[in-house]
């Protein structure tokens, strides 16, 4: 009997746990807008299209288990702030019934905005449910009521739910009250301009249900000032699990972290040239932390030439701490722009077109301050070396022609005449200084060979005729 007694204990706590694992989420509530104003097109298709096709397959990458309601405004009758409608309940767990309502959808009215969300709010409140609630809208509030202070009512009145709204096309000017509603609703608004960011905005939301824990760890981000869009995503430290992530949008963007060290990884999605930065971080139970992360950085203005003329060349930016390449560009011999965290760099330069010993150059330690340009330069020096091979008669000769610097005794370049005026003489454009040339000859010719010393100098053609 003392043996069962544990065992009884264990197997109650497997079942336990499985009960748990199975347990069916709180239903997600779409309210779907079928104004008129869903008829305007975006990238050739109407919004109506669009809306529908992409909620579709979000709501298909639901869970099985999940329970999807359905709501409607604006879709029976043209000037009718009362044209609200529950489609589905919120105990259907078909998906088919969702997209099938919605495709069969006409889109005539207006946009009551407020009404909709009292109507779902308070379905709630009667029926005691808990839910998320996802608003698609094009629109703003058009029957003369204010969402936000619906949403804040019900939270006072102690409806369990959150509220996500995706503002399908809408101007920057008209978004304030649907942030008010999402920020009370203690969900996130979402702009979408096209089908990709309606896309993103819809799977964000249904991962960001009612049953996700609250957030624990927030990122504001900005540049210069000014709050930019970014994404946050956090990974078990040291490991690529990535345990959560969030878009922030402009705002404080939440992730949930349970105890432990994580790798934070931020990356920008607008307004700067620098790439994501990371932080790690450490959560204890109970905690609740916030980090500002600012992109702020400054620039390097390159211009490179040769003999004092524009020149292209490859230029990168090397921290200096870490060795890693934080920007590099081509300049195709104009100013070139490069926009980097605050911070002391190598900048490392590679002639094109260029050939001998010192078509690389380097400058080390070059400090760049936030929202102030660096300007930097470097002239590489050439001369050209002319070469051509021919019979003593004036027939050219193909041959293969190489240089070697003396200096440094390496091989620099080389070549072939060929038998074409255009290519011999063969011209080489070369760093000054004095190369061996060593000149074999080909085809018909072939058999001869001679070595030769030239000087290169700056700015200046040295032409070499070798006779057979």
């Amino acid at each position: 009997m003392k043996l069962l007694i544990p065992l009884f204990c264990a197997l109650s706590l497997i079942f336990q746990t499985s009960a748990q694992e199975q347990k069916t989420p709180s239903p997600i509530l779409f309210i779907y807008d079928a104004s008129g104003s869903m008829w305007g097109q975006l990238d050739g298709k109407t919004k109506k299209e669009i809306a529908s096709e992409v909620l579709a397959t979000s709501v298909s990458n639901l869970p099985a288990n999940q329970n999807i309601g359905l709501m409607a405004y604006g879709h029976r009758k043209k000037g009718d702030c009362n044209d609200i409608e529950f489609l589905v309940d919120l105990k259907n767990a078909s998906k088919s019934n969702i997209t099938n309502a919605v495709s069969k959808m006409n889109a005539l009215g207006k946009t009551p905005l407020a009404r909709s969300a009292s109507l779902a709010l308070n379905s709630l409140k009667d029926s005691k449910t808990k839910a998320t609630i996802i608003l698609i809208t094009d629109g703003i509030e058009s029957c003369n009521g204010n969402i936000c202070d619906v949403v804040s009512k019900a939270k006072t009145d102690g409806i369990d739910f959150k509220l996500h709204i995706v503002g399908f096309g809408l101007k920057e000017n008209e978004t304030e009250q649907l942030r008010c509603a999402t920020d009370a609703g203690g969900g996130n608004y979402y702009d979408a301009a096209n089908a990709i960011a309606l896309s993103e905005g819809l799977t964000e939301a249904t991962s960001l249900s009612i049953d996700k824990p609250e957030g624990n760890f927030s990122v504001y981000a900005t540049k210069n000032g000014k709050p930019v869009d970014a994404w946050i995503k956090a990974s078990k430290a040291g490991t690529k699990k990535v345990v959560d992530g969030s878009r922030i949008y402009r705002d404080s963007g939440w992730v949930y972290l349970p105890p432990g060290k994580y790798d934070i990884v931020i990356n920008p999605l607008e307004g700067t040239d620098i790439p994501g930065t990371s932080i790690t971080i450490e959560m204890k139970e109970g905690d609740i932390k916030h980090e500002n992360i600012s992109f702020d950085g400054g620039t390097l203005e390159v211009i490179t030439t040769n003999n004092g003329e524009g020149w292209d060349a490859l230029v990168k930016m090397k921290d200096m701490a870490s060795g890693k390449v934080a920007a590099q560009t081509r300049t195709y011999g104009g100013t070139k722009t490069m926009e980097v965290p605050a911070g002391n760099y190598k900048i490392t330069f590679q002639a094109l077109a260029l050939k001998g010993s010192n078509t690389y150059f380097e400058v080390d330690d070059v400090e760049i301050k936030s929202n102030t340009p660096t300007p930097i330069n470097h002239d590489f020096e050439s001369g050209t070396a002319a070469i051509g091979v021919q019979t003593k008669s004036g027939e050219l000769i193909d041959a293969s022609v190489n240089f070697k610097d003396v200096k440094t005794g390496k091989r620099v370049t080389g070549g072939r005449t060929y038998t074409a005026a255009s290519s011999n003489p063969r011209s080489f454009l070369l760093n000054p200084g004095t190369y061996e040339v060593k000149i074999v000859t080909l085809g018909i010719h072939k058999g001869n060979s001679s070595t030769l010393t030239i000087q290169v100098k700056k700015g200046e053609t040295t032409t070499k005729i070798i006779r057979y």
